[in-house]
């Protein structure tokens, strides 16, 4: 056979001298044809180098079988679990994945999604940037009907499902935990509070104070994007307050990485001078000294669960326009940071 720059199935049915219908349904594993046969084409094809025109097949069947997953960072152990679970679920479901990251800014979020959107992909997964406090890019996949699932940082009053912790929860028991550890003062780092997420974790830690009969002071509470640096700078500024905190609430650990290092370099011992919780249960936060104690999010189940309603999503064709939140459990994990108490 004349070898051609594009094999086509009907360069495989002329070969083996059945029909171009044979052909494609034994490459779609039809049923109807025996294995003997789907073997047999299989076989042709691969030797003969053929590529299925997946840009014809979309454009027949109006899907792409592609999700789009944008996240604010890939290299976090949450956002890279999570996506391991869609990518589990996906995959099994006969979908493609393509991830993006936003780097926590909006305008990078903002031209990750219009991508998304002009490449077509059939359904969007995505957690907020720290900068982000608009949503009219998420517009163009709700006007669309094109089915859109928020996690962890998500739009509250936009038309979609969202996979979500307990935030508020998640603040309350870390500040009780410290409260019942013996610290007296305890202060909090947060994120962006224009981000849900954030701001929950901030009333649970004031729920948790309030219920102890312990005030609410502003000097305590830091906002800001939690990064090394942040947290650094966080450390210190507590510190050269009149009246010091022996004990902080990190919105992530991260941070809480950064005022450890801080501290024990300054000679604060901790947990005997100093608490600190985490949040998020990186793996350095196990093997650092002291461990950090921390909150874990279930980022395999929530990946798993974004990636079923998403699909079952697109199979309806957008489903019947009822939009779910789906909270999922967190654990505290108590390790040498904050545990006073036990010494």
């Amino acid at each position: 056979m004349e070898k051609k720059t594009s094999i086509t199935i009907h360069d495989i049915a002329r070969e083996l001298n059945i029909s171009a219908s044979t052909v494609s349904r034994a490459l779609n594993d039809n049923p109807r044809i025996s294995q003997a046969t789907k073997d047999k084409i299989k076989a042709l094809a691969l030797k003969l180098g053929y590529q299925p025109n997946t840009i014809a097949s979309n454009l027949r069947t109006q899907k792409t079988h592609t999700i789009g997953i944008v996240v604010p960072l890939i290299n976090r152990h949450f956002f890279s679990t999570f996506i391991s679970g869609v990518e589990d679920v996906a995959f099994e479901a006969g979908y493609n994945v393509i991830i993006s990251q936003s780097k926590d800014l909006l305008e990078k979020e903002k031209k990750i999604v219009h991508a998304m959107f002009s490449n077509r992909v059939d359904g969007l997964i995505t957690s907020l940037s720290m900068q982000t406090n608009e949503f009219d890019h998420f517009q163009i996949f709700t006007n669309k009907n094109i089915p859109l699932v928020f996690f962890d940082r998500v739009a509250p009053d936009l038309k979609a499902n969202k996979i979500v912790i307990d935030d508020f929860s998640c603040g309350f028991k870390a500040t009780q935990h410290l409260i019942d550890q013996g610290y007296k003062r305890i202060a909090h780092l947060a994120g962006p509070t224009a981000l849900n997420t954030y701001q929950d974790r901030m009333d649970g830690y004031k729920a948790a104070l309030k219920k102890n009969n312990r005030r609410v002071e502003d000097e305590l509470i830091i906002c800001n994007r939690l990064t090394r640096m942040d947290g650094q700078q966080a450390i210190k500024q507590l510190l050269n307050l009149d009246t010091p905190p022996d004990a902080v609430f990190c919105g992530n650990d991260t941070s809480a990485l950064s005022m450890t290092i801080y501290l024990k370099s300054q000679g604060i011992r901790i947990p005997e001078d100093f608490g600190i919780v985490g949040f998020s249960n990186e793996p350095f936060s196990e093997v650092v000294t002291p461990s950090i104690s921390t909150l874990k999010q279930p980022a395999q189940e929530m990946g798993k669960k974004a990636a079923e309603i998403i699909i079952n999503e697109i199979e309806n064709k957008g489903g019947q326009g009822i939009y779910q939140t789906i909270t999922l459990p967190s654990e505290l994990i108590i390790r040498d940071s904050s545990l006073k108490k036990s010494l």
